[in-house]
Order: C-alpha cells, then structure tokens, then sequence
C-alpha cells in the first residue's frame, strides 16, 4: 500500500525554494491497545471529569485551563489567550545551519518524517540530498506547526530526505546529573570486554533482523479470544536482586556463549523471520460496540 502525503511544506535552502510532500516514517496507529469496558455487559466506558471539590461531574463547557504555579493556586487562561501565545503554523523550513551528521547526539531525536519532492521540485530536492550527503552533514531548520516551535534535522536516507524532529536543550536532562561510579578498570577485564564487544561486531544494523515478540503474543492471545477460545495463564516468578559476580567469569563465560552460538547459527543457516499472525475475524477491539 502506497504512503499518503499528510502535508506540504517548503524548504528554503539559501534562496532556493523545493516544495515537498510530508510522510510519517513510523505506523504508531499500528500499535495494539486496549478499551476500558463494563465487565457486566461489555459496553464502553466514557470518560468523565470530576470536580475534586464539589464531587460533581464538569462537562465541557464549564471547563478552563490553568497553570499550578503555586501548591493549588492556579492562573487560567480563555482559549483565545492560549491561541495567541501559539507559535504561527506555517509550512516553510527554514534551514539554519548544516552540522555533521554525528554531531547530533540521538538523545536529542524524536519524531521522524520522509520528505518527497512536490511537483516540479525533482531537481533542487536531489540537489540538496546527494549535496548533503557528499558533505557528510544534516541540515538544521527551523519549523512550526499546530501551535509549536520545532527544531528539525534534515539528512539523507537512501534517496529519500528525512526531517527528524529534535529536542530542545531544556528538554533534555544533561548526562551529568546522573550520579555513576568510577571504579578502576583492570586491563585483563578491558580486553576481555573488547573480545566480547568485537565477537558480536556487526557493520551495519539490520532493523528487519528483530522481531516484536511481545506483539506477535498479543496478537495470538486476542486471535485466540476472538475465536472463543481461552488463554492460559502461568505464574511468572519475580526476579531476584542484581547478584554479585565475577566479572572475569561472566566475561569468560559470555565470550564462551557467544561464540557457541555463532557456531550452532553458522550450521543452522540464516534464520527466517516469524510469518505475521493473519486475523480471520474482526478485530476485538470492536466486539464490545453496540
């Protein structure tokens, strides 16, 4: 199934302009989730908003939003204050700057779009990509869009331009409030940890290569459901504390592992990934509608 557009926006690339068609890279309406039903008769739940003070039930139009800025004392807002302190949406990037790719730390990542060349913008659109690949750099944007200020990266994947949304600086922790020992490392426990790290070395990720298990089991456990049948249930033990190890030992033994596997993959061939679950029946999402 072909990808459908959900914008268009236009990069402005010094005084170059290149209309483009927006994508979602990822599927997150592909994601399982669960309604809340009555468990007498199956029916769905509706949420409702309670007053903590009075314990009655506030309906839409007798709602206002404001902001805690001191234990229970809050300032509101009217929708009309709100709008206006909204960043405009527009539908330009504007680039900023071009940093090296790595430069990025990918703590800073969040969303990702593709971005297609609109008509007529073939051209400037693999000027810029092949350009930013050859320079070995992203380009840093500025956009806006449903009232928000983002900060955006645009890099080469293939042929195809991507917009990574990014992070703000003040939205991300800095690394270094977090408190972390530093023990000595002894060279014999260094090598040992580089052997381990080289054993299991790859030159390249292959996201195709991992599976969402607990998916695929969820999946089958509602298949299951949907066609009447019942699921068992097992006792899952809990796990212990963090044990006190060897640490040359558990090296020696995961090298020993390691390369064990590689041997049992090695005569076994390339392993092919699970077939997908096909549903025969509506989903049970909507068995509770009625």
């Amino acid at each position: 199934m072909a990808a459908r557009s959900i914008g268009s926006l236009t990069i402005s690339f010094g005084l170059v302009a290149i209309p483009v068609k927006l994508y979602s890279a990822t599927q997150s309406g592909n994601a399982i989730s669960f309604n809340l039903l009555h468990k007498g008769c199956g029916s769905r739940l509706k949420q409702q908003y309670v007053c903590l003070k009075e314990g009655i039930v506030v309906e839409r139009d007798d709602m206002v939003r404001g902001y805690e800025f001191a234990k229970d004392q809050y300032v509101t807002f009217s929708p009309d204050e709100i709008k206006q302190l909204e960043e405009v949406g527009t539908h330009a990037v504007e680039i900023a700057e071009f940093v090296p790719i790595e430069a990025i730390d990918p703590v800073y990542f969040d969303k990702t779009y593709y971005l297609a060349p609109d008509k007529g913008a073939a051209k400037p659109y693999a000027l810029l990509t092949e350009a930013l690949r050859e320079a070995g750099r992203c380009a840093v944007a500025r956009w806006a869009s449903r009232g928000k200020a983002y900060i955006v990266a645009l890099r080469p994947v293939g042929d195809v331009l991507t917009m990574q949304q990014l992070h703000f600086a003040s939205d991300v922790r800095p690394a270094n409030e977090i408190d972390v020992a530093k023990p000595d490392v002894k060279a014999q426990e260094m090598k040992l940890a580089r052997q381990l790290i080289d054993q299991q070395a790859a030159d390249s990720f292959d996201p195709g290569a991992y599976t969402d298990e607990v998916r695929a089991r969820i999946e089958a456990s509602i298949q299951k459901k949907v066609e009447g049948q019942e699921i068992s249930i097992s006792e899952t033990q809990p796990e212990g504390g963090a044990k006190v190890i060897d640490l040359m030992e558990a090296l020696r033994a995961s090298l020993e592992k390691t390369e064990a596997a590689k041997v049992s993959a090695t005569k076994l061939g390339p392993r092919k990934a699970p077939k997908r679950i096909e549903r025969t029946a509506k989903p049970a999402r909507k068995a509770g509608k009625r």
